[in-house]
This record gives structure tokens, C-alpha cells and sequence, in this order.
């Protein structure tokens, strides 16, 4: 047999492919998996500040965006975050928990990367880097064309990702094999993704940039209570960026910069003892000096304030509304929201519908999860379980 004829190929060596290539390799498929980059997990080896926020100890298919929201639940209630923290714990991996039940390695990124590429030689999977996929076709068979080289196998599984990160050689790629075979795709948008603003909100947060601050970040619909962070372009931040998955530009949002307290209860009741100290210097107590100064528009001693300012100024700080106007891009998403359609995948296999033996797993998918280690789980999940039916 040609070693260009394999059963099973592969397209993406990042979290999902190398997950799904170990397991079917260990399953006795004779697997190559084609990655365009000079190495694989590139991605892995920056994400969580180069420590990798591997799974957390909160997934569960409500942290997961989708215009079909169950079609994750299969493959997350068939390979959970525990059977992965097993795998890495039996690799001695030593790992910590962080705020909100993310999980850090200890050590560095690439022991996650090594122990998935450990995982792929025990079977005896091929790994094929700085290889480019010209053209694919369907005879009986898939056949890859990546220039000179042709490559065939009865099933093929698309782990290319989405778009976020196009310098670490994020494309299109996904989305365009699955529209050859035709598939529909749900329009790719960045995702957990830093927040533009225009004019003086663009100024007074390049004011304040460099400033975090704890805040409960709102929508009609969801909250989240996390750091923000002024940036000279507009906000960033952990609960930004969840919350960029939940809006779209034009549509309005909430920061509550002292979540734990309530200031209107607390600056009436200093009022009416006669507090003489300054309105300022009470809210410096739980905010950035910085962040008072440029916000407060009314500053007098407390026992001062009438009824009126004292609500005006707690909703400056607890009620202050804002608008979606930009976002940093696909150059700063650190996922992608949408891509193929999963009304035409199976939430069992992961297989298409419309063609069998092609699969697509991992983020090429309309499967977007909360920051936190979550989109990494969908990959070891879908990965995993599509392993089973190859």
C-alpha cells in the first residue's frame, strides 16, 4: 500500500486534531493528520499567557453559544472535563486552579502540546507540518492534493479552526471545504474579543488605559462579574470579552464598577449622620482614583448631597450604559462565533449529513464557548468523541 493512502486524514494539528489523531490512532486507524504551519498546537502553546487554560471545572452546555444549543451536549456529556483532567494528571502534568474554575498548568503550555503528541505516537499517528492543501475531491475516496502530493483516505476530518489569530495562520479553510460539499456556514464573527469606541468614551478610556477594574458587565439577557480593562482603543478584559459574545454593534450594555456595594443606600445613610468627608474619596475607597476623577461630575462633602445627586452618582458608577460601536477583529478574538452549521452535522459522530466520511470538529464549527478554558474542552470532547466513529 502507498504510505499516501492512509484511512483516516486529518486537516488541522491544533487542539482538536491532535486529540481526535491520538484517538483513533490508539483505535487502530492509520491516521496523517496535514498542518499548513511549521509545527503543530501553535495555538496551544500561547493560550492562558503561554500556562494553558486547559479545561475548567464549570463546563456544561449552557457556556456554549450556538444557533443550535444542544448539539454540544453529547459529546461533552461522552468525554467530560474530569476523563481530560485524568489524561493530563497521568502524565504527571501538575495544574492549578484559578479564579472561576480554570484550570493553569503549572509549568508551561507546551506540556499539554507534548502529552498530545506523546498520545499520537502511541498510535503511531503521522504528523505532516509546513503542508498546504490545494485542492480536495471525492472519488469513492477523499483525495488531498497539497501540490505535488496527493493523499487519499475513506474519511477526512476538518480541525482547521476558525479565523481569530490569522498570524498564527488562522484562515478560511474550514469554511470553504465545507461549502464544497454543501454545507452551510453561520456567519463567522470575532469572538471574545476586546471593545472599540469612537469619539470622547474612545478618549476617556485612552485616559484610563491600563486601568482594571472588578465589574459586572450586563445584558438584558446575562452577567458577568470579572475584571475590566481601560484600553486607548476602548475595554478589554475577561468579562468584556464574554460579553462580546452576547452583543453585536448598535446594541447596548451595562458596567456596574462596584458590584458588592450599593452606593446610593451607603451615601444616604452617611449623608444623614452628617459625613463630612468628600464624595470622591468614599468611592476611592473601592475604585481607582483615576477612575473617580474622570467620572465623578459631582464632588462635595456627603452630608451635602441631596437625594438626586446621591442616585445620580450611584448610577455613574453601578448603572453606567454603553454602547457595541467596534471590536479589535479576527487580529484579537481569541475564538471565532459561528462557522459550519451544525444542523447538518451529527452531534454523535460529527459526521456530515450531506457527505459521508467527512467530519468537522473543533471551532470550524457553530460551537463557541465562555473564556475560561472551555473552548479548549470542546475540542478534546468533539475530537474525542468523533475518534469513536472513524
Amino acid at each position: 500500500m502507498s504510505q499516501n493512502i492512509v484511512d483516516v486524514i486529518i486537516i488541522g494539528a491544533g487542539a482538536a486534531g491532535l486529540m481526535c489523531g491520538a484517538e483513533a490512532g490508539k483505535r487502530g486507524r492509520n491516521v496523517l493528520i496535514l498542518e499548513h504551519a511549521e509545527k503543530p498546537g501553535k495555538k496551544i502553546l500561547i493560550s492562558g499567557g503561554g500556562r494553558c487554560n486547559f479545561t475548567n471545572l464549570y463546563v456544561s452546555p449552557d457556556k456554549y453559544i450556538s444557533e443550535n444549543p444542544h448539539f454540544s451536549k453529547s459529546a461533552l456529556s461522552r468525554y467530560t472535563q474530569y476523563d481530560f483532567i485524568s489524561l493530563v494528571s497521568d502524565h504527571g502534568i501538575e495544574y492549578h486552579e484559578k479564579t472561576l474554575g480554570q484550570l493553569f498548568c503549572n509549568g508551561k503550555s507546551v506540556e499539554i502540546l507534548n502529552m498530545l503528541l506523546s498520545e499520537c505516537r502511541k498510535g503511531s499517528v503521522q504528523i505532516k507540518t509546513n503542508i498546504s492543501v490545494t485542492g480536495i475531491e471525492f472519488d469513492q475516496e477523499f483525495i488531498i492534493r497539497c501540490g505535488e502530493e496527493t493523499f487519499r483516505a475513506s474519511k477526512l476530518v476538518v480541525a482547521s479552526g476558525g479565523k481569530s489569530i490569522p498570524k498564527m495562520g488562522a484562515t478560511s479553510f474550514g469554511y470553504r471545504t465545507a461549502r464544497q460539499f454543501g454545507h452551510k456556514i453561520v456567519e463567522p464573527k470575532p469572538g471574545l474579543v476586546p471593545l472599540t469606541f469612537d469619539g470622547e468614551l474612545k478618549e476617556l478610556c485612552g485616559r484610563l488605559a491600563g486601568v482594571s477594574v472588578f465589574s459586572r458587565v450586563s445584558t438584558q439577557k446575562i452577567s458577568f462579574e470579572e475584571n475590566i480593562l481601560f484600553t486607548h482603543r476602548g475595554l478589554s478584559g475577561p468579562a468584556i470579552l464574554q460579553i462580546s459574545n452576547y452583543i453585536s454593534q448598535g446594541e447596548g450594555f451595562t458596567l456596574n464598577l462596584l458590584p458588592g456595594s450599593d452606593p446610593e443606600k451607603e451615601l444616604s445613610g452617611l449623608r444623614n449622620s452628617g459625613e463630612i468627608m468628600e464624595t470622591a474619596t468614599y468611592l476611592s475607597a473601592g475604585l481607582a482614583k483615576r477612575v473617580v476623577a474622570e467620572l465623578l461630575t459631582i464632588n462635595k462633602r456627603i452630608k451635602n448631597l441631596s437625594d438626586r445627586e446621591i442616585k445620580t452618582v450611584s448610577e455613574i458608577f453601578t448603572a453606567w450604559n454603553l454602547k457595541m460601536y467596534g471590536t479589535e477583529g479576527f487580529d484579537k478574538a481569541e475564538v471565532t462565533l459561528g462557522g459550519v452549521d451544525t444542523k447538518e452535522i451529527s452531534s454523535k459522530s460529527f459526521e456530515s449529513v450531506i457527505r459521508p466520511g467527512l467530519f468537522f470538529i473543533g471551532e470550524v464549527l457553530d460551537v463557541t464557548g465562555w473564556l475560561g478554558g472551555y473552548n479548549f474542552q470542546w475540542a478534546w470532547s468533539s475530537g474525542y468523541c468523533c475518534a469513536q466513529y472513524l
